[in-house]
């Protein structure tokens, strides 16, 4: 502990932000429809699955990005990816609430969360049976190695890849319990300007909640 009473990082959590320096990550990644994001700011935090239908507050606008979750152990945990969002995962949502009237926005986090204590790092999606789970640093090298097995055991290699993207898309970052947005939320994502202006809208009905740059990237859901 310094001696103005904030603790220092641990020799864990310094392993791991120097990996993320070393890769240059600069986020990550939480998608969610636009009746998610209410919540979310509502709540001044991203919530774990299981904690979603507990709260009263959310019962109304309650529409998880998965209709199905398979990983039922890891359900009190928020599912993020770095540098980029989980390209199957997201279309596979998409087509979950093709008929819904809604739209997509992704949260964008600053990648220090990645150093925060119950952190799990996932080599590929957690419900595929060659998923690779850890913590710390040794966890995080893990995404990045130069062969991951993903989905069926399919290889995944570096090849094309930036040095902040894991080997497999897939792969995916576990936050226990909740995830507060205070001075971990970066910027919101959205694919259009009238999106961008509806959750302008959002943070005017929401005056509490500091205002987080919101832009239209539609590339982000590429």
């Amino acid at each position: 502990m310094t001696t103005d009473g904030i603790d220092s990082p641990t020799d864990s959590e310094m392993a791991i932000l120097s990996l993320v320096h070393e890769r240059a990550i600069r986020e990550v990644l939480h998608f969610t429809t636009n009746l998610g994001l209410i919540g979310i700011l509502a709540k001044g935090s991203v919530l774990s699955r299981r904690r979603l239908p507990e709260d009263r507050y959310l019962e109304h606008i309650y529409s998880p990005n998965c209709e199905l979750r398979k990983d039922t152990h890891w359900l009190d945990y928020v599912n993020l990816s770095i540098s980029r969002i989980n390209d199957w995962m997201f279309e596979t949502s998409e087509r979950w609430h093709q008929v819904d009237n809604i739209w997509w926005a992704t949260l964008s986090f600053n990648p220090s969360i990645l150093a925060d204590p119950g952190v799990t790092f996932t080599t590929t999606n957690n419900i595929y049976p060659a998923a690779r789970r850890g913590q710390g640093a040794p966890g995080l090298a893990a995404l990045f190695e130069d062969v991951v097995l993903g989905r069926y055991s399919t290889s995944h290699t570096r090849s094309g890849h930036l040095d902040s993207w894991p080997t497999d898309r897939q792969a995916e970052v576990l936050y226990p319990g909740a995830l507060p947005l205070l001075h971990r939320l970066q910027r919101i994502y959205v694919r259009t300007g009238d999106h961008v202006d509806a959750v302008e809208g959002m943070f005017a009905g929401l005056p509490a909640i500091p205002h987080i740059p919101v832009i239209c990237t539609p590339e982000v859901f590429a």
